[in-house]
């Protein structure tokens, strides 16, 4: 049963490694479910232990927050708040970093996947008017989103994972991951200007003005909610369920039935978690992710520096490998064997997020800004790799030194 476990989990991890594959070309969410089907049909686990292997707390919270970020982008806040930045941004150069600290603040309380949707036709459109080179802006859009997610514990699905495996709140989490996020980004926002200052053109070639759909002195219903849900976050209530309630209560307001807003939830994502859930815990089962960090935790224990510098790596390839996601639920239950479990799991949401910026296919966020960018612009995998790889191993270096010392 071992060895059908084994070789089932290598199959689904193929499958979601290689995107598409030839030979059996079905895609992520369905080889997460084919090995979730397979776990149970070959006794690995009964149904009712795959029932119990889905993390209810996580599926809830991520489908919540889709609701909420769907409203939000509904309401027209995206486009009003581009219309603010741009009437303080005077230079393309400033624009640069402007929609890389937006994506990163926005990202650190929204799932930086629903940012990336929102954002990237808005950046398309203001690179198309005023002849712009998209890749410049397209890479600090996605690179920003995934660093600024790693602030908190809703910023992305792997967070909300860690949120409800861990005994961090989200006050106490974000308070060592929010400055570790912000070292990030601050080596990000550098080496944007390292890279790509030079290829910008020096003014833009006609009025910065992009058209704002809503009054920000009297901001929407969904706005003041998110705000709320938000504050509720900070003072520790269960956010599963306050950002339900929040994305309720707006329904409620709109006095309508929430096809649009049901329809605009990736229910295929929150598929392929629950699959997941299964596969790991069918995994697990076998004693052998149990046994294999019993061998190797020693190098990765986090009260070292060489540590957790051997912490960082292997994570940020394994990370690339399986997925962060598929990492953090690997690691999670063995979190205790790396050292102080604060500084342990804060290191494995850093560096699982952070990991997503080494490479194009390396993030969800990644491959949504590329795909909704790709009528207008081609956004190269090499191309992204210059200054990804770059990124990955200074803000990875700057965030993890940030979370030794607040740990």
């Amino acid at each position: 049963m071992s060895i059908a476990a084994i070789l089932i989990f290598i199959l689904t991890y193929t499958l979601i490694a290689g995107r598409r594959l030839v030979a059996l070309p079905i895609g992520r969410p369905a080889g997460a479910l084919l090995g979730a089907l397979l776990m149970v049909v070959f006794g690995a686990l009964s149904p009712e232990e795959s029932y119990r292997a889905v993390d209810a707390d996580t599926i809830l919270l991520l489908f919540s927050m889709m609701l909420l970020s769907g409203y939000l982008g509904k309401s027209g806040v995206f486009s009003s708040i581009f219309s603010a930045l741009l009437r303080v941004c005077r230079l393309p150069e400033g624009l640069l970093y402007a929609i890389a600290a937006l994506s990163a603040s926005l990202s650190a309380f929204l799932v930086n996947d629903t940012v990336c949707l929102m954002m990237t036709p808005i950046v398309v459109s203001i690179c198309s008017r005023h002849k712009l080179p998209m890749g410049p802006y397209l890479i600090a859009l996605a690179t920003s989103a995934n660093i600024g997610s790693a602030a908190t514990l809703v910023g992305n699905p792997q967070n909300m994972i860690i949120g409800s495996m861990s005994d961090y709140g989200f006050a106490r989490f974000m308070a060592v991951s929010g400055p570790a996020a912000l070292a990030g980004m601050i080596v990000n926002i550098a080496l944007l200007k390292v890279y790509f200052a030079r290829r910008l053109p020096r003014a833009f070639t006609e009025d910065v003005g992009f058209e704002s759909t809503i009054n920000l002195k009297r901001p929407p219903f969904s706005v003041l909610v998110f705000v709320a849900v938000a504050a509720c976050f900070l003072s520790g209530t269960h956010m599963g369920y306050t950002a339900l309630a929040g994305a309720v209560l707006i329904m409620l307001r709109e006095r309508k039935e929430p096809t649009e807003a049901l329809g605009g939830v990736d229910w295929t994502l929150l598929l392929f978690f629950a699959a997941l859930f299964v596969v790991v815990e069918g995994l697990a089962s076998t004693g052998v992710v149990e046994k294999s960090w019993d061998a190797f935790s020693y190098a990765l224990r986090t009260d070292t520096p060489s540590g957790m510098t051997m912490f960082a790596v292997f994570m940020t390839v394994g990370s690339n490998l399986v997925s962060n996601v598929p990492m953090v639920l690997l690691t999670g239950s063995h979190i205790e064997g790396f050292g102080s479990p604060d500084r342990a799991w804060a290191l494995l949401a850093y560096t699982t997020t952070v990991a997503g910026n080494l490479t194009l296919l390396g993030s969800v966020a990644n491959i949504i800004v590329a795909e909704q960018s790709k009528k207008s612009y081609n956004l190269g995998f090499f191309e992204y790799l210059k200054f990804g790889a770059v990124s990955t191993a200074l803000a990875m270096t700057a965030g993890v030194i940030v979370i030794a010392l607040l740990t």
